[in-house]
């Protein structure tokens, strides 16, 4: 299983519980759906920072990668160079 489904699923699991949770406490109807709305953009607000901070872990990698092959370029025609 891959990470990503294995966090896809684990999210999902805890927004079904965290619900089910809210749902079935025994609070008014406009309070329960206050807490619902509150749970979700917790839950909206964490999950935007997760993908952001992954975006940007992989955004660091495509980076470094870039740099590293540059640097291994120009080193190349360096040489190529030099033997000419």
């Amino acid at each position: 299983m891959s990470k990503k489904t294995l966090i896809f699923g684990i999210l999902a699991a805890a927004a079904v519980g965290a619900l089910a949770g809210i749902l079935l406490a025994p609070d008014k109807g406009s309070k329960t759906r206050k807490k619902i709305l509150k749970k979700s953009k917790e839950k909206a607000d964490g999950l935007k920072n997760s993908l952001s901070d992954f975006t940007d872990s992989i955004a660091n990698k495509f980076s470094k990668a870039a740099d590293d092959a540059s640097q291994k370029f120009n080193k190349a025609k360096s040489t190529a160079e030099q033997g000419t």
